[in-house]
């Protein structure tokens, strides 16, 4: 009850933050820099404003609220063809880079750092190995990089917070206990990855049979999708396996089949509602990160502010020399392999590698990460060194932000990536989905509807705006049967480029899904035609 009251009498500074927010996204615009650079320094102000609020983030507020469905719209977002593609790369750096990420920085911190176990420095590694989805996004929108690239820093990142988090876990149980017995260990990461993985795609299918069985709205599908991605966490985390790896699972498995079981209707409007909602939610996260220092700084205790800073930094360099030696680590594994086997890229060259290093902001999942670290321990002694992991992991975020996140648009436009030619050219795609187009709406007219081709003039108009010969609009009486003729070209249209899609690995899926959305609106301008 006295939480909520607190909740309510802060109402007013947190609706503040929304708009702040907004406004520093406008500023980023037009200063073409990333929003989450500008949002956490503009927490880090606000923090020392005196008389606000002071704010103190509940983990589980990032973990049950936040995470889940920033997971799932990034699973939804992302192309499965490109992550299949790119599914060896991307395994390398979710998985095994991550592990290695974490054990440099146990290494390093249980040398330099005074009081620091190895398992404490895994928990910190664990913390601090997976870089930030959201970030890197949001910078990539002001450069041109070639697909390849996107493809695999956004699946990367889906699976590395996973894999970090792992890693915490069990670091957290040996630092409580004393002891890590390896056996278990090896049993419970394949169940909460296997496990993880499973739930996912359990609540995912049946999530769909929900909305193939009952009649739903629109209002109903988006509220579903939404709720989705709670269900496949918590459901997860429940059986003691890998929320994030259920959301991530699930979502991708929903994204691909998108097309069974929503109607065009609640794809436009649910486009829009997640856009907004994640647009929020990720401003707050990184409002969060500036807003929560004054709370770590005051309980660092006997550790000197300079001494936190310097180990701060002292991690941050392990985590970006250690992803730039990974990354050309990668490409020379990548030169060695593809005399034996058949790889994705046989000349991945030394440009790109450089980028793919220094993308490696930290974010979101680091900073719930250490916020969720127990005050206490089971047997009622404080957590060791609790306040230095907080605050050496608001160094890392805020430096490889600042530092990487201003820097890296620069470095793409000055080394001057590639120009790879495995997807086919924009224009090219577009032109031959057009094409294909009206091909497909001719030939079902001609031979479904032939006897009326030439007693209807809505057939002439059908004709000539799928060859995209005519240049004007014109009245007709549309009945309501030439609406169910045009939504059958359009079904014909979609399955064909979902086929398409599929079958062709050097389309740009981001192109098909332009194509699919204009199929959508195209459907809703018939249905409100139909109510004329």
């Amino acid at each position: 009850m006295v939480n909520l009251k607190r909740m309510l009498e802060n109402f007013p500074f947190y609706l503040g933050l929304v708009v702040i927010i907004l406004l520093l996204v406008m500023l980023a615009k037009r200063l073409q820099v990333a929003y989450p650079v500008l949002l956490v320094v503009a927490g880090l102000l606000i923090s020392f404003v005196p008389g606000l609020p002071q704010l103190h983030i509940d983990p589980e507020l990032i973990f049950i609220i936040f995470l889940p469905p920033l997971l799932f719209d990034a699973a939804w977002a992302i192309s499965w063809k490109e992550l299949w593609r790119w599914r060896r790369v991307i395994s390398s750096f979710a998985f095994p880079v991550v592990f290695l990420s974490a054990l440099a920085v146990a290494l390093v911190a249980n040398h330099f750092i005074p009081g620091f176990s190895l398992a404490l420095g895994f928990v910190l590694g664990g913390i601090v190995s997976p870089p930030d989805a959201v970030s890197a996004g949001a910078i990539l929108k002001f450069v041109k990089v070639p697909k390849r690239m996107s493809s695999i820093l956004e699946g990367e990142s889906l699976l590395n917070d996973a894999s970090s988090l792992i890693i915490f876990r069990f670091s957290l149980i040996a630092v409580a206990t004393g002891q890590f017995i390896w056996q278990e260990a090896a049993l419970s990461f394949c169940w909460m990855v296997l496990g993880g993985v499973g739930i996912g795609l359990l609540v995912a299918f049946l999530f769909m049979k929900t909305h193939k069985l009952f009649p739903t709205e629109p209002q109903m599908d988006i509220v579903l999708t939404i709720v989705a991605p709670y269900v496949m966490y918590i459901a997860a985390e429940e059986m003691y396996s890998s929320g994030v790896l259920a959301v991530v699972s699930g979502g991708l498995l929903l994204s691909n089949k998108r097309h069974l079981f929503l109607n065009s209707s609640s794809r436009i409007r649910s486009a829009s509602v997640w856009e907004s909602l994640t647009f929020v939610m990720n401003g707050l996260v990184f409002m969060f990160i500036g807003l929560e220092l004054p709370d770590i700084t005051n309980s660092l205790g006997n550790i000197s502010l300079s001494e936190a800073i310097g180990y701060g930094l002292l991690i941050t360099a392990v985590l970006i020399i250690g992803r730039m030696i990974a990354t050309y680590g990668a490409v020379v594994i990548t030169l060695i392999a593809r005399n034996f086997i058949t790889v994705a890229d046989g000349s991945p060259g030394f440009r790109v590698p450089l980028i793919m290093g220094w993308a490696g902001m930290r974010g979101v999942v680091s900073l719930a990460a250490a916020l969720s670290i127990p005050v206490e321990m089971d047997s009622g002694t404080a957590f060791p060194q609790r306040s230095l992991i907080l605050f050496i992991t608001f160094i890392v975020i805020l430096v490889t932000l600042l530092m990487q996140g201003l820097t890296l648009p620069y470095l793409i436009r000055k080394i001057k990536l590639p120009h790879y030619t495995d997807l086919l050219p924009e224009e090219e795609t577009d032109r031959h989905i057009r094409q294909q187009f009206a091909a497909l709406a001719l030939e079902h007219l001609r031979n479904t509807y032939g006897a009326a081709w030439d007693s209807d003039p809505v057939f002439e108009y059908m004709a000539r705006k799928w060859e995209r010969l005519s240049g004007s609009e014109q009245d007709f009486e549309w009945q309501q049967s030439h609406g169910k003729i045009h939504q059958e070209i359009i079904h014909q249209q979609r399955r064909w480029l979902l086929s398409h899609n599929h079958e062709h690995s050097n389309v740009d899926e981001d192109i098909v899904r332009r194509h699919l959305h204009y199929l959508d609106i195209e459907e809703e301008k018939i249905k409100a035609a139909a109510y004329r």
